[in-house]
């Protein structure tokens, strides 16, 4: 078995060093808790936020006046469908004062005038929720923040499993791939926050397959939190509902809303009747409300689709350059210098991306508490609050609070009992044969297996289907890729380890967005089913709670919390 370097114990642990997991260690830390985070990368540049954002969802009484206002637009926003509405509302409540603390401990939330601006991702002559902001050194400043608050981080530790009792968690099992050889570590902990961001590397990438790494965010985040949480217990939500971001073609990045054009079709005709022409302020909101429009006009032969900053003033152009800089598109902007793409002159093709993990995934009450005692969870791995980098900042403090104030009634285990966890040994002995086998297939090849797998069983719409054939199929594909992997995935060194145990974590995922796409019999969204061509009236406002429990499969449906 793989030596165990380390028996650590803590008050809370955290997994995940992105903006969630630094804001819940900044926070929890403030109560006096003990606090260790662990991150397989390293804080200061991991994580979707790892190279900035430049819109944070913020709610401020004097811009806004009453919160229902800004609570509205977000209803009607590309994060609107997927949400508890009492827990996006704390969300809001709670913006202002985390967008303050951020501007005192150094990064830029004011951009113009000494003032809060808000631009971007917005309808002419309607309130604009999204505060602008220059975001580029976020993550060096939040891991600044947190070490002087006290909190342990382990960079390059990665979270294998969670362990539990009757009672909720007691522990995990990490990962250390810092060294030649990897090592095991155990963690007991009174509460845990698995804050462990989006996951990628699902669905092929629809434009470039086999190009695993090509991805709008970081493409190491593989809802690890959702896959985990899962095999203990937890309830997940919305995984059947897939979302597409969409960017430049060919070469994945986010951050739409931060370009100032308007989208137009192959003719030049415009793609939406929101705006003639962008203004920083509005942009083209047509990307967010027809967020299929991409596709859509390539199946029809209309696109394909484009980003016209040609009429934008010189002003605008830099304007727009600098905002890319704050998003973290570095290196789309020394792509297209280097390509000498002038956005003055030249518009930029658009496209759909393969379905990431957003907005789907772990279900919390409204202190981030998932059902299984003691677990947390912050971020983009959330199944029923989103709000992206300002969810997981905010989100990511109330969890920070919520699981100190909780942790101190719930006891540690003792070593002897966890070190004697059946669960726990159970998976030690199984990442230990991984690197023990000597010979075998990379973890990649499973990784591309499982995408193929996805994408012809259980595809996103709009141009591909669903049904109760192709998804049991699926299911059975993926139990025999599943065996196939335990028996053949070989890891000879810590980094193909933990990619190897991120596949393991991808097959639950994909498991889990099966059993629900077979469950919810309807077509909705990007979830299109064939054998259940129409929208079901009975389920609007519905959530779909999947969870595996003694071994089944179970499946519920929830009212949707909309006050």
């Amino acid at each position: 078995m793989l030596p165990i370097n380390k028996s650590l114990e803590t008050d809370i642990l955290i997994i995940g060093g992105g903006i969630a997991g630094l804001m819940a260690a900044i926070a929890a830390r403030d109560t006096g808790r003990r606090v260790l985070v662990l991150e397989k990368a390293d804080t200061r540049r991991s994580g979707s936020g790892a190279t900035g954002n430049d819109h944070f969802l913020c709610y401020i009484p004097e811009k806004h006046g009453n919160i229902q206002v800004v609570l509205g637009e977000l209803k009607n926003s590309m994060f609107g469908s997927n949400m508890d509405f009492p827990l996006a509302e704390r969300l809001l409540r709670e913006s202002f004062d985390v967008v303050k603390d951020w501007h005192s401990w150094g990064i830029n939330m004011k951009i113009a005038d000494d003032d809060w601006i808000f631009m971007g991702h917005a309808f002419p002559g309607r309130p604009r929720i999204f505060l602008k902001y220059d975001g580029h050194n976020q993550k060096k400043v939040l891991t600044r923040k947190a070490r002087e608050a006290g909190a342990e981080i382990l960079n390059h530790h990665t979270g294998l499993e969670l362990v539990r009792d009757e009672n909720g968690v007691t522990g995990a099992l990490a990962l250390d791939v810092s060294g030649a050889k990897p090592e095991l570590v155990l963690v007991r902990a009174r509460s845990i926050i698995y804050a462990s961001g989006c996951g990628f590397r699902l669905y092929p990438s629809s434009l470039t397959p086999g190009m695993l790494f090509n991805a709008t965010s970081c493409p190491a985040n593989t809802s690890a939190a959702i896959a985990q949480s899962w095999r203990i217990g937890a309830k997940i939500v919305n995984m059947e509902m897939p979302y597409r971001h969409a960017g430049p073609s060919y070469f994945a990045r986010g951050g739409k809303g931060t370009w100032i054009g308007v989208y137009r079709r192959g003719d030049g005709k415009l793609l939406g009747p929101f705006v003639t022409r962008a203004t920083r302020e509005l942009g083209d909101i047509t990307g967010d409300v027809w967020n299929s429009a991409f596709t859509d006009l390539m199946l029809d032969g209309h696109g394909p689709t484009y980003m016209d900053c040609t009429a934008d003033s010189s002003e605008d152009l830099a304007f727009m350059r600098e905002g890319m800089k704050s998003e973290g598109l570095t290196g789309l902007i020394n792509y297209m210098d280097d390509l000498g793409v002038d956005l003055a002159r030249d518009a930029v093709e658009f496209r759909q991306y393969e379905p990431k993990t957003i907005g789907k995934g772990v279900e919390v009450d409204i202190n981030g508490q998932s059902s299984v005692p003691g677990l947390y969870a912050a971020g983009d791995t959330v199944g029923n609050v989103r709000g992206e980098l300002a969810a997981a900042a905010v989100y990511g403090r109330i969890c920070g609070y919520e699981a100190a104030a909780a942790c101190l009634e719930r006891p540690l285990v003792d070593e002897t009992t966890f070190w004697a966890d059946a669960w726990l040994r159970e998976r030690m002995e199984f990442y230990s044969s991984l690197y023990e086998k000597g010979a075998g297939a990379a973890w990649h090849e499973a990784n591309m297996a499982l995408q193929n797998i996805m994408a012809d069983y259980a595809a996103p719409g709009p141009d591909k289907v669903r049904s109760e054939t192709l998804l049991r199929a699926g299911l059975t594909y993926l139990a025999q890729l599943r065996e196939q992997s335990c028996r053949q995935v070989y890891a000879p060194c810590p980094h193909t380890l933990m990619r190897a145990a991120e596949t393991f974590d991808l097959l639950d995922c994909g498991e889990i967005t099966m059993h629900a796409a077979l469950e919810r019999k309807e077509t909705r969204g990007l979830h299109v089913r064939s054998d259940y061509t129409f929208t079901n009236p009975l389920l609007n406002n519905k959530f779909l709670e999947v969870w595996k429990e003694n071994g089944q499969i179970r499946t519920h449906w929830r009212d949707k919390q909309m006050a």
